[in-house]
């Protein structure tokens, strides 16, 4: 059949709550025109994140009804470790609240000043933990991920060429060597199976320990499944597995490929440094058989990590997001092509042209899609990543202007989404009465979530 349905029903729902313009302009005037500071009860469609933000299935709630709650080798905890060694197949297990807590550990454990950390593209909290202990966040992606327009069966691909230029100049600098699947920075493209083992060969080389950023680990996998000769057969656990076998550990944030809303976990082979990371856990984030979790949590993670790997589930999911970027694209609105696996980018910077990057279009758009249909997404374009230059003062602005709209995993039905492509292009058609933006106010880390920002005049 052509119609492709979601492959799963509807036993409960929750209210939306409509809003008008009118209402939204002075909601948006209170929150500082940032839209972390908006009540998620006056959102009609919430495509702020992806994370932690999906519904779980009936199989999931019902092994939190079975959830160990003992604070000491819970056989939750045990359940959890066996679903996540399955698919890793990493030796030490140890979970935390969520991914962030995860880098916090690994990061506080082996960067320092003056050490460098190359990745794809790192995100943002990943960046922060990196900078936070005085380490530099290298982003090698390759020149074809910056394209947005430019069509790419992997654009979240490592550029191997530069990787090997900064390895042979500076191994002695990099503690750690990092790959992000799906590269959700670059418009949640996905990896080969080739860059990853390339990328791992490079760091081996040199003596450099690596880590995948594994937060959307089965959207990759069965990217890999779909693009990448020699793959099509394969099953998608088998996949997942090879991907993992390259490198030394990971980092994973579980509230996006994990199917829960809290939860994640450090995994690694290296005896000494799962020491020292569990003894940080327990100083930072509870026993190393809870890890910030209650056993219900776990128990939950157990059955979602099994779940995620369905292909149903990731044919529709995958799908999903070709069908909103199509019909963005009939109407002429850029967006990152193509489609990746868990969000559409709009590329900010071409449906404002004459917004410089300085006034922050991909802010302006976030706001209006808001003020006008009640819809919430992210910028991620100079908001997220820009930075000052310390002599100057002058803003930087990011390789791109982009505008995420991430979908929660299992929330929404195909009338949700056809409401947002009709939102996008009627803002798209008045975009001639925009005006930019600017910071009034910022933190010194991840300023995106608390800034205060203001229209031009």
């Amino acid at each position: 059949m052509k119609t492709l349905i979601e492959p799963f029903k509807i036993k409960m729902v929750e209210q939306i709550k409509q809003t008008t313009p009118k209402q939204r302009h002075q909601i948006l005037k209170k929150a500082h025109y940032n839209l972390f500071s908006i009540r998620a009860e006056d959102i009609l469609l919430d495509f702020l994140t992806d994370s932690g933000t999906g519904a779980m299935s009936d199989r999931q709630w019902g092994a939190i009804m079975v959830g160990d709650e003992a604070y000491a080798g819970s056989r939750s905890f045990f359940k959890f470790e066996e679903a996540v060694r399955t698919i890793t197949g990493f030796k030490h297990i140890i979970p935390t609240h969520q991914g962030r807590a995860a880098e916090r550990i690994l990061f506080s454990l082996t960067v320092k000043k003056g050490l460098r950390v190359p990745n794809n593209t790192h995100f943002d909290t990943t960046r922060a933990n990196i900078e936070y202990n005085g380490g530099e966040a290298v982003n090698l992606v390759i020149p074809e991920g910056k394209i947005p327009s430019l069509v790419h069966p992997f654009k979240g691909n490592m550029d191997v060429g530069r990787l090997a230029e900064l390895l042979e100049r500076h191994h002695a600098r990099v503690p750690l060597g990092m790959i992000t699947i799906t590269n959700n920075s670059g418009g949640g493209q996905p990896v080969s199976m080739a860059n990853i083992r390339e990328t791992s060969r490079l760091y081996k080389k040199y003596g450099v320990p690596f880590f995948i950023d594994a937060c959307r680990f089965a959207e990759n996998a069965y990217f890999i499944k779909l693009r990448e000769p020699g793959y099509q057969d394969k099953a998608l656990v088998d996949i997942a597995r090879e991907m993992f076998s390259y490198a030394d550990g990971c980092t994973m944030s579980a509230k996006k490929d994990g199917l829960v809303n809290m939860g994640g976990f450090l995994a690694l082979n290296d005896d000494n440094l799962a020491m020292n990371a569990r003894n940080m856990l327990i100083l930072t984030e509870g026993f190393p058989s809870y890890g910030g979790l209650a056993g219900r949590d776990l128990e939950a993670l157990a059955v979602g990590l099994e779940e995620v790997l369905q292909e149903d589930y990731l044919r529709y999911r995958i799908r999903t997001a070709e069908y909103m970027g199509e019909r963005l694209l009939a109407a002429g609105i850029s967006i990152i092509r193509p489609t990746g696996g868990h969000a559409v980018y709009i590329d900010a910077k071409d449906f404002y042209p004459g917004i410089p990057a300085e006034q922050l279009p991909g802010q302006v758009l976030v706001c209006e899609l808001y003020q006008r249909c009640g819809i919430r997404s992210v910028e991620i374009g100079t908001v997220m990543f820009g930075k000052k230059n310390p002599k100057t003062g002058q803003t930087v602005p990011a390789p791109m202007e982009l505008v995420r709209l991430a979908f929660p995993r299992r929330v929404s039905t195909q009338s949700h989404f056809d409401y947002a492509v009709e939102a996008i292009i009627d803002t798209f058609r008045d975009r001639d009465r925009a005006r930019g933006m600017k910071i009034v106010w910022e933190p010194p880390f991840l300023r995106h979530f608390t800034a205060h920002f203001a229209p031009l005049d």
